[in-house]
């Protein structure tokens, strides 16, 4: 009656190894790192970076017990902060010599202790989120009237160009703030103005007035279209932090958008409040422009005469000055894909750029009149421009589909396609509020949340094996059994852990232990009823059944309700809330019941169930008496 079949024990077994094992990194703790990455998007990091950490670091007599290379970062890990401060300020000066000039971010970090073996088992800990593990939490002001402007530098570069298309002749096309200014000598000339905007500018409302013997017609952004390049600029600013921090390898960082110009940036574990800002001032923009080869660039090139009028000197990745004409013909909005392959015709190592329409249209044009000349893409960071290719254009390239190839190995190409991959800001941004949480309080939140949690589970359990015995017992066990599942789930999900999921965590051993609380008394009245405990056992279980998945069902869509529709902590708690429903129904029904069924199930003959005391209504003892 009360026995399980072979099949489900091994269900058990199984969810006991694998819960134990990917619970078990949450016990190793966390050990101080310094991480090594590159400060600049032209800075390659690789296995001679391990080399000269070791290097700098035994030169300091600074002794890591790990040095790991990650791809995108060098992890040095230590026993003791003392030693990680020590290390810091030694990668700090081999690094980076010029302090005004960082070429690398060396940063503060804390990384997991977990042991290798179960490292290769892929467990780890769960992310810790910035209230219990420390780092930094930073608040942007996204400047919407730039990204306004930088729209207004667009649409009069497309407006120039549509009406030289269309052979309308004026006197002039002009940015004022975030207006454009077209200058028209007859009302003729007006009137086709007018109409090319009407056609081809949906974003822009025309006025007009008369200025002596010309006119002026005034273009200004329609109110919903500059909505729509705000609404575009914050989400192109959060997917590029995005790019850019999750390069550095912080774990779970937070980035989401607060308020219609506000982006909140919370970097757990970074506790060096001047390197955050460091990574967040890596944000890099994009721009095409020409070379200038006329002769006195070409001479300022080589260094042999001074900069003409118009141009501009940037460096090469190599060094070398590159001279590049003022005129921004393509920005990185126009830039949709860049992937790096190989030239059809040489097979050699190339970069595949895939642009919008209207960059498309711009770049046919562009290369269509100037054939034989070269190219300039040059990424601007921290204000430094520098070029990361400057090829020859070869013949007209339509279609949206551009390639860039000549004197690149495949790693030279892979770097350049990360590098315009990573986007630009649409709007540029300050920092107006940064907050600071050390790994101290953090810590001492873990440990308030935790005790919390501790302290309500020996409560709970005490009271269940007063109360119910033997059974009080099984429900203690499925209890423990309940919340090492809780965590591996959230361990495997590479969940992250806040003070509200503490929360979440302590409520769910209380709905768990309910449930068992309601066997446990179902049980209780059948055996007050006259039944035997083998069918008592069997009848509670049963009929407790239907109540349990009703009450937990309620819980779980309210559950659902708060991570559909919260945010921030709520989406947290919501978390932790919904995981631990469905590992308390686990472990408080078949859990529990494969317990009392190899303990009890296999007596023929069973007289007897611990319990607790029974007692029916009138105040006497039942027939058959539950110990």
């Amino acid at each position: 009656m009360n026995r399980y079949p072979l099949w489900k024990y091994l269900i058990i077994a199984a969810a006991l190894v694998i819960g134990t094992l990917y619970a078990l990194p949450n016990l190793f703790g966390e050990s101080p790192a310094v991480q090594v990455s590159a400060g600049r998007a032209s800075v390659r990091i690789d296995a001679t970076t391990v080399t000269r950490v070791e290097q700098a670091l035994t030169a300091q007599g600074v002794s890591a017990s790990l040095i790991q290379f990650e791809g995108n970062s060098v992890k040095a890990r230590f026993e003791t902060t003392d030693d990680q401060i020590k290390a810091r300020d030694a990668l700090e000066r081999a690094f980076n010599p010029d302090a005004a000039d960082p070429s690398y971010v060396v940063a503060l970090n804390l990384l997991p202790r977990t042991p290798a073996w179960l490292a290769r088992l892929g467990a780890s800990p769960m992310y810790l989120g910035l209230d219990l593990r420390g780092g930094v939490h930073f608040m942007l002001q996204v400047d919407m009237p730039a990204a306004l402007q930088r729209r207004a530098d667009v649409l009069t570069g497309d407006l120039r160009t549509a009406l030289r298309e269309k052979n309308v002749r004026h006197g002039g096309v002009s940015r004022s703030g975030q207006t454009i200014e077209v200058r028209v000598r007859d009302a003729q000339t007006l009137d086709a103005v007018r109409t090319v905007i009407q056609d081809q500018f949906a974003d822009l409302e025309a006025t007009d007035r008369p200025e002596g013997t010309e006119y002026r017609l005034i273009a200004t952004i329609r109110p919903e279209a500059a909505r729509r390049v705000q609404e575009q600029a914050l989400k192109q600013n959060i997917t590029t932090l995005h790019n850019r921090i999750n390069e550095l390898g912080v774990a779970e960082p937070v980035i989401q958008q607060q308020g219609l110009d506000r982006i909140v940036v919370q970097l757990p574990g970074v506790q060096d409040t001047a390197k955050a800002k460091d990574i967040l001032g890596r944000t890099a923009t994009l721009e095409v422009r020409l070379v200038d080869e006329s002769a006195e660039g070409l001479a300022a090139e080589r260094g042999t005469g001074a900069v003409p009028f118009g141009s501009e000197r940037y460096p090469e990745r190599d060094g070398r000055a590159v001279i590049v004409k003022r005129d921004v013909l393509l920005t990185g909005e126009n830039l949709t894909d860049a992937q790096a392959g190989f030239d059809s015709q040489t097979q050699e190592a190339a970069v595949h750029l895939t642009l919008d329409a209207k960059g498309s249209r711009i770049f046919r044009d562009v290369t269509r009149e100037n054939v034989g000349k070269r190219m300039a893409i040059i990424l601007f960071e921290k204000g430094r421009g520098e070029v990361v290719t400057a090829p020859v254009i070869r013949t007209e390239i339509g279609g949206g589909r551009v390639q860039i190839s000549g004197a690149m190995t495949t790693m030279e190409a892979s770097d350049t396609a990360l590098l315009l991959r990573a986007g630009s800001l649409a709007a540029p941004m300050e920092i107006i509020e940064e907050r600071t949480i050390g790994p101290s309080l953090g810590a001492e939140n873990i440990a308030k949340g935790f005790n919390s949690v501790i302290w309500g589970f020996v409560v709970i359990v005490l009271f269940m094996c007063a109360y119910y015995m033997l059974f009080g017992v099984f429900s203690s066990i499925a209890l423990a059994f309940n919340l090492v599942l809780l965590v591996a789930v959230l361990s495997m999900l590479q969940a992250t852990l806040t003070l509200p999921g503490i929360a979440a965590m302590a409520l769910a051993l209380g709905m768990a232990i309910d449930s068992n609380v309601l066997i446990n008394e179902r049980v209780r009245e059948e055996l007050r009823s006259g039944k035997s405990p083998q069918a008592a056992i069997q009848a509670g279980y049963e009929t407790a059944w239907g109540t349990i998945l009703d009450s937990n069902i309620t819980t779980l869509i309210a559950g659902v309700a708060l991570l559909a529709f919260g945010s921030g902590p709520v989406r947290g708690f919501a978390v932790v809330h919904c995981i631990g429903i469905l590992t308390s129904m686990f472990s408080s029904v078949f859990f529990s019941r494969g317990l009392v069924n190899l303990w009890y199930g296999r007596q023929k003959k069973l007289k007897n169930v611990s319990i607790g005391t029974i007692w029916r209504p009138d105040g006497s003892v039942p027939a058959v008496k539950a110990d």
